[in-house]
């Protein structure tokens, strides 16, 4: 399966648009992340427990969109996309989404 953020695949074209493909996640925060988040707060620098957990529900979004994808027979995926949304104060939807399409090589 190809993902690509651009409108094209290099050396393909597109042949059919199977639709709309998209993975998503929501994640909360903890009270053991919230307590280290505010200790670091004091001090300054990275918050390494949002910043794993925002890459692990990254990681889980894309791959919910993959099998999307390969559902509905894709090739590739492409106009890749990720948003993120606050659902309620200690809550986080991740999205991602694109284009699925079956590709076929140009001559």
């Amino acid at each position: 399966m190809i993902l690509t953020t651009t409108e094209e695949v290099p050396g393909y074209a597109v042949g059919e648009v199977l639709g709309v493909v998209f993975g998503n996640t929501v994640r909360t925060k903890n009270v053991g992340k919230d307590v280290m988040a505010g200790l670091k707060s004091l001090v300054g620098g990275e918050l390494e427990e949002y910043t794993a957990m925002l890459a692990d529900a990254r990681t889980e979004a894309y791959n919910r969109m993959v099998n999307s994808a390969r559902d509905l027979g894709a090739d590739a995926v492409v106009n890749v996309r990720f948003t993120t949304s606050q659902t309620m104060a200690t809550a986080a939807e991740l999205l991602a989404y694109g284009t699925a399409v079956k590709l076929v090589p140009r001559k």
